[in-house]
């Protein structure tokens, strides 16, 4: 309760704070009557933005959570299995290469490319002695996001117009957010949060080991493939929103975990709500700490994540789920 409460006042903050300030009484004025004076900032800007934050946020804190249940590895999110750097990479080469436009067009290229990553990144960790170890996987996915990246910054910079429109996105941004964006991507990241949520109680029961979850009725590979599409749905839908943001789904589901415990029930709807008032929290930051100029989101999410993970690093409370 108190993490709703949370993300409603994040949600409340995200519609005041810009580059014009509104008042609380004016966002009333603007939500009740379309006429009013700051109608437009708040119904065509700041309200898409707001929504966009709250989808894209829960998105990636459900998938990282569901990331590091499969995987049983405290290192494991979207974009260190190389998901949203898939993602990116297939968005950028749908939209320069095949001209598509809208996001109900690329974000297909984005589940496809989440998956080529996700097998890639798997089937390097498997390889060589001891299989897919932690530190295997993440050094995987290192390596693949890093060359995702590196393509598709060679395929904008030699683009100049899709430069000029994707530099911002490409860092994570929400500032182009707009309302058939949010609608258009609303049933994609609803399937996957139900389809992630409804997941709990086998991914418990497959962090037992393969044996006992057999032993009371579980099905690990069933359960691990279902997982893998609420990752690749999560994840990609959310980076076609907002960009490879980073760091949100790798730092959320260890506070989650602080806050309640291992049981996947209690640390996957906490996640979808810590997510979402993160990276809007970061978004309001980057609004107002350089005025008149704004820092994007993906930007302000790494600065603040990053400290955050090396605090629990240090900490020890980094832990298999």
């Amino acid at each position: 309760m108190g993490a709703a409460v949370l993300v409603a006042a994040a949600a409340w903050l995200s519609l005041l704070v810009g580059t014009q300030p509104i008042t609380p009484a004016d966002l009333v004025a603007a939500l009740a009557d379309p006429a009013a004076g700051s109608s437009a900032v708040v119904l065509h800007l700041r309200l898409p933005r707001t929504a966009a934050g709250l989808l894209a946020g829960a998105g990636l804190g459900l998938a990282g959570a569901v990331a590091q249940g499969l995987t049983r590895n405290p290192l494991a999110g979207p974009e260190v299995l190389g998901v949203n750097g898939g993602a990116a990479f297939a968005a950028v080469v749908a939209i320069s290469l095949v001209g598509v436009g809208p996001l109900g067009g690329y974000v297909w290229f984005c589940f496809a490319g989440a998956v080529l990553a996700l097998a890639a990144v798997l089937a390097i960790a498997t390889t060589g002695r001891g299989g897919a170890t932690p530190v295997k996987i993440a050094m995987a996915g290192a390596a693949v996001s890093a060359l995702l990246f590196s393509l598709t910054s060679a395929i904008v910079l030699r683009n100049h117009d899709l430069f000029e429109r994707f530099r911002f996105w490409l860092v994570g941004s929400l500032t182009r957010a707009d309302l058939p964006t949010v609608l258009q991507a609303t049933p994609f990241l609803a399937a996957g949060a139900v389809l992630a949520l409804a997941l709990a109680r086998p991914l418990d029961a497959a962090a037992l080991g393969d044996d006992t979850a057999r032993s009371i009725g579980a099905r690990p590979a069933v359960v691990r493939g279902l997982a893998v599409v609420a990752i690749v749905v999560l994840a990609g839908t959310a980076t076609a929103v907002a960009g490879p943001v980073g760091f949100v789904g790798l730092v959320v589901p260890h506070a989650a975990r602080m806050l309640t415990g291992p049981a996947h029930v209690r640390v996957l709807p906490l996640s979808a709500l810590l997510g979402a008032l993160v990276l809007l929290m970061a978004d309001v930051a980057g609004r107002v700490v350089l005025r008149p100029e704004e820092v994007q989101v993906g930007v302000t999410a790494a600065v603040l994540g990053a400290p955050v993970f090396l605090y629990l690093v240090r900490r020890r409370r980094v832990a298999w789920p």
